[in-house]
């Protein structure tokens, strides 16, 4: 049986805006939060909504190259997350972001929204993408886990 945790809490990383998801108690589902402007009040912004929804960790979507590399993009992010490392009471991890933002605006066109509209959602919807991917790979490694243990 599953039992109450706290929400994990995802950013997708942009230079202009940051797009924010949020799981539920459960750590299941994740669903789009805010989007909140890239300035001088970032981080404080971050750790306001970690204090506010008594946020478990903060998972934040590193885009690797298709090769797999880290490019200046991610460099810009890892900046970022050794600033909320050295804020937040809680921990920081990366997860691969690969075309997240890409999955998004086609998620949304295909819902039939136009990019002018968008523009602001969809870096939360990208978010909720990352911190998606992210559940569903705790959720298998926990299964795999329960069935090691009755083996």
């Amino acid at each position: 049986m599953n039992k109450a945790k706290h929400p994990i809490l995802a950013l997708d990383f942009g230079r202009v805006r940051i797009g924010a998801a949020i799981s539920d108690d459960l750590q299941l589902l994740a669903h789009p939060l805010e989007t909140i402007p890239a300035d001088k009040q970032t981080t404080s912004r971050v750790a306001e909504i970690v204090r506010e929804k008594e946020v478990d960790h903060v998972v934040v979507g590193i885009p690797r190259q298709m090769s797999g590399g880290i490019g200046v993009a991610a460099n810009d992010v890892l900046r970022f997350v050794e600033k909320l490392r050295a804020l937040l009471p809680c921990p920081v991890v990366t997860w691969d972001e690969r075309l997240s933002t890409a999955a998004a605006e086609r998620a949304l066109r295909d819902a039939g929204k136009k990019t002018r509209q968008t523009r602001g959602y969809v870096d939360q919807v990208a978010a909720q993408i990352i911190l998606q991917g992210y559940l569903d790979r705790l959720q298998n490694a926990a299964h795999s886990e329960e069935k090691a243990c009755r083996t």
